[in-house]
Order: structure tokens, then C-alpha cells, then sequence
């Protein structure tokens, strides 16, 4: 069974979503939307879904409907506390495609070696977020390259927005080779005693030399001077760097599922 802390875990993964966002509690649902940016999932979605009945999931995807029409995509965000009746009925519906994320939990101290000496800054000026930027179109672009889809950058100004509105208390962090900006990672000190990092990014051409190390050990030690015990990291379950925070301490604990449908255009 899973634990109380896997609950709290999978709590302030939820909790950073909402950051920046309206949040409303209703049908049996906690509902995130952002009108700003509409093409941002993260920023337009439901969650902890308690609807069982069949009445009640009518209820829930009547308001899903309501709440997210300026959006042309409908996510639901399920986790082990999701009643199964749920899920079955976003299967019988069709059209939503699950993405599965991993969830994982450092408690105590980060292992290995300690990171090299590393200029890191906090993101605060509007020059600063404007440097962010760069380095983000590059995370961007890349992510998109290895989807095999053309990167759209008013989608990603919108996703550049939504960073803005989590700070703070998400507190963004550039580490710096001389004055060139060439990654950035955040901290929060989170919610319930349990913190988060997230958003790990550097330059390809500054990688394999201790920039990713020296970010996450700043992030860590930022949220537990906040306050934070154990700190959580989500990873994508197909890629490496989930082996990397294993190797650091960190423990898997849940997998995190995005039920996820984009609509045809008119």
C-alpha cells in the first residue's frame, strides 16, 4: 500500500500545478485553468477526482466542458486515489491518450560527490526571465525535435508565462559560465513539509561538466532552508535522467497519469 508521505509526495507535485492559476473545488474535482494561456495543459486540467457514480462523472465531464472551453484540449490528471469507475469511463469514452510520469522522493541528504563551485543566481529582473527565455526555446525546441513536431513559439511564450506566474513562491535559479546563462532548475519549499525541484535544463553545449549537479544541490538545500523535509522530483519515465536522481538519493514512489485528448479543429 502506498504510504501517507507518497500521498503528501504526490500532493505538492499537484499543489505546484495550481501555482499562478485559478483553482476552483467542484463536481467532485479540483479544477486548474488559466485563460492566458490555454495551450498550456499543466495550467488547464483537472484533478483530484472523487467522482464514482455514474451520475456523478456526467456531472464532472459537463463541468469539464464548461471550465476548459477556451481551451482545444481536455486533461484529467489520476493518480492511486482516483476511483478505477472514473478512469474506466474516460476509456469508454475514447480519445484520451495516457501519459505517464514518475514521481520520486529524497529524504535526507543528496548522495555522491559533492558539486563543483558554480555562479548561481536566482531568475528576478525582467532581463533575467528575458535570458531564461533563450535557454527555455532551446529546452523547447529540443523537446519538440524529439517528438518529431515543429516547436510553436507562441506556445512557448505562454509556457514562459506560466513559469513567470509561479514566482514566487517557485523560485527559479540560471547558473552562469562567466556572464553567459547556460541552465536553469527551481525550488519551492512546497506544501505540508514536503518541497519540490523541478524543470532541469542545460545548454547541450555546457552538459557533462557538473552544471545539472551543482543546480539540483542548490535546489535542495534552497527548499530545505524553506522549510521543506523531503523534496520531490518528477521524471519522465522513459528517459535517463530518472537513473540520475535515483543515483543521488532519490526513490521512486508513484506513477502520475495525464489523461490527455486534443480536440479536432473546427
Amino acid at each position: 500500500m502506498p504510504t501517507n508521505l507518497t500521498a503528501l509526495a504526490i500532493d505538492t507535485d499537484r499543489a505546484n500545478f495550481q501555482l499562478g492559476n485559478e483553482v476552483s473545488h467542484v463536481a467532485l474535482a479540483t479544477f486548474v485553468r488559466n485563460l492566458t494561456t490555454p495551450n498550456i495543459y499543466d495550467s488547464n486540467h483537472a484533478t483530484d477526482v472523487r467522482a464514482r457514480t455514474p451520475r456523478q462523472i456526467d456531472e464532472l465531464l459537463a463541468e469539464h466542458e464548461r471550465q476548459f472551453q477556451h481551451c482545444n484540449h481536455r486533461r484529467f490528471d489520476v493518480d492511486f486515489r482516483t476511483p478505477p469507475e472514473f478512469v474506466a469511463r474516460l476509456a469508454l469514452e475514447g480519445g484520451f491518450a495516457r501519459e505517464d510520469g514518475l514521481l520520486l522522493l529524497l529524504e535526507g541528504e543528496l548522495l555522491g560527490p559533492p558539486p563543483m563551485p558554480c555562479d548561481i543566481r536566482p531568475v528576478a529582473s525582467p532581463a533575467d526571465w528575458d535570458a531564461f527565455w533563450e535557454l527555455m526555446w532551446q529546452d523547447w525546441s529540443e523537446h519538440h525535435a524529439r517528438m518529431g513536431r515543429p516547436p510553436k513559439e507562441d506556445v512557448a511564450r505562454q509556457m514562459w508565462r506560466s513559469k513567470q506566474a509561479k514566482q514566487p513562491p517557485v523560485q527559479y535559479w540560471m547558473a552562469y559560465e562567466g556572464e553567459r546563462p547556460v541552465g536553469y532548475f527551481n525550488s519551492w519549499q512546497g506544501v505540508n513539509g514536503v518541497g519540490q525541484v523541478e524543470d532541469l535544463f542545460v545548454d547541450p553545449a555546457y552538459r557533462k561538466r557538473g552544471y545539472a549537479r551543482a543546480l539540483i544541490h542548490h535546489t535542495v538545500a534552497k527548499s530545505h532552508k524553506n522549510g521543506a523535509g523531503p523534496i520531490v522530483i518528477a521524471a519522465d519515465p522513459t528517459d535517463t535522467p530518472k537513473h540520475i536522481y535515483a543515483g543521488m538519493g532519490w526513490r521512486p514512489v508513484a506513477i502520475l497519469s495525464k489523461m490527455q485528448k486534443v480536440l479536432e479543429a473546427a
